[in-house]
């Protein structure tokens, strides 16, 4: 006995972490709701705040990020006379429910043992204390399951003066995360069989455009109040807004401006941060190019991987690369939208206009006019980039009014022109203009707008 006492004091306290299995979450870690953000109306009071990969980690006590999860807060006031209920949908169509991200994050026995390594044969002896492990990894994960549950968000009625709170884990999103937040009223199923009340209630949606720290966006660097020098930027009418816009440089160019480049085929009108919320939900942000994340891209392009965040190679208007950058990628980072978004020097409504440049890559292809010799190659048919962009900002509710302007100038598939890295593309000439809505569902309508 006394001998096996020596041995277990030896064991170092590597060691026992890998022979038992501790979980330690830290339930009282809610440094997040610093950033906590909220917004009421006269029904509801709606508060949110979205987790960093850290304060997921201390606070549940295993790396939820690691398996693109990500916890979001929420706090529902109900101040309506009805029963209302939360669309969970509306936030996340896959989310996970606490159970599930639980068992996702369950430890492993056969991962854990496998950590001995080498140093497992030192410690042969010790296999007896297996049992041991696998009877505290089941209880460490009967206790992970437990947490989960407890301070998950609870779906179902929440009645009038009430007020529901806990996380919803959702995908893992970073930089910009929207989290829309959409409540329905609960009707009284037997008042509305009998016909004395409304069926399906109204619906209030609140829509929170959360900044998550984690990526070096592109734009971090920009003050866009000082892009264009006091006195540059021209307040237009509706008149001279279109004339302007017709006039502004058709295409982008190299870092000279000896060259020109893909078309310049869009026009969104809006402040940064509503521009932020209606694409944050539908597209991802852009790092800034360093060593870390071209070995990232690298990395994606070599596994044929996506890689949401990659860089954006710089294509120049105004005489400066591009101010915002934005991407939606599929499953791989070969085929991916790329917009490239510059502030110019006009204003219409007392808003700032930006122009870009939207195209799809479609695939990769090698070329002498890049330093590491490929590119991808994109979809000659750059309308189509152009006007998915529109359609899913019109399906998102997030457009006020839209139409068309002249740009670039038509040119046929048959005779097509070619960007910086020589791939073609055709086009009717046209830029779509966006102006976009504050909030969900505003007042939409689309025309033609001669130019």
């Amino acid at each position: 006995m006394i001998g096996v006492q020596r041995l277990l004091r030896a064991i170092p306290a590597r060691l026992w972490r890998l022979l038992i299995t501790p979980y330690q979450p830290q339930p009282t870690t809610d440094s997040f709701m610093q950033r906590a953000q909220t917004r009421e109306d006269a029904r509801a009071v709606v508060t949110v705040a979205v987790l960093t990969a850290d304060e997921s980690r201390r606070l549940f006590g295993v790396d939820l990020a690691r398996r693109g999860i990500q916890p979001v807060f929420l706090r529902i006031a109900n101040r309506a006379a009805e029963s209302v209920r939360l669309q969970l949908l509306s936030i996340d169509a896959d989310y996970f429910t606490p159970l599930e991200a639980a068992a996702l994050n369950h430890f492993s026995i056969g991962r854990r043992l496998s950590a001995f390594g080498a140093m497992g044969w030192l410690f042969l002896p010790l296999v007896a204390l297996v049992p041991l492990k696998l009877v505290t990894a089941y209880l460490a994960n009967g206790r992970m399951d437990e947490f989960f549950r407890d301070r998950g968000f609870r779906l179902g009625p929440i009645g009038p003066g009430e007020t529901a709170e806990g996380f919803v884990f959702t995908d893992l999103d970073l930089g910009t995360k929207s989290v829309h937040v959409r409540l329905t009223t609960v009707a009284d199923i037997g008042r509305a069989i009998a016909g004395d009340g409304a069926g399906h209630g109204a619906d209030t949606d609140f829509v929170f455009t959360v900044p998550v720290p984690g990526i070096a966006a592109d734009y971090h660097g920009r003050d866009f109040a000082r892009v264009w020098p006091a006195g540059a930027v021209s307040a237009c009418d509706p008149a001279e807004f279109v004339s302007r816009l017709g006039a502004l440089p058709a295409a982008t160019t190299n870092a000279a401006g000896s060259r020109s480049g893909d078309p310049v085929n869009l026009v969104v009108v809006g402040d940064f941060e509503t521009l932020l919320g209606c694409f944050a939900a539908r597209w991802d942000e852009s790092e800034t190019i360093t060593l870390a994340t071209c070995w990232k891209t690298v990395r994606a392009f070599l596994l044929g991987a996506d890689y949401r965040y990659s860089p954006v190679s710089p294509l120049y208007l105004f005489g400066r690369d591009q101010d915002v950058a934005l991407q939606r990628t599929r499953k791989s980072i070969n085929e991916r939208l790329h917009l490239r978004l510059w502030l110019a020097p006009l204003s219409f409504e007392g808003l700032p206009v930006w122009v870009g440049q939207v195209s799809r890559d479609i695939g990769v292809r090698f070329t002498t006019r890049a330093w590491n010799l490929t590119t991808h190659r994109i979809d000659p048919d750059v309308d189509e980039s152009r006007d998915y962009v529109l359609e899913d900002l019109l399906s998102a509710g997030r457009v006020r009014l839209a139409g068309y302007v002249g740009g670039v100038g038509p040119c046929q598939r048959t005779a097509p022109r070619r960007n910086l890295t020589g791939d073609p593309y055709h086009t009717d000439g046209k830029r779509a203009v966006i102006l976009l809505a504050a909030s969900r569902g505003g007042d939409r309508r689309e025309q033609s707008v001669p130019g």
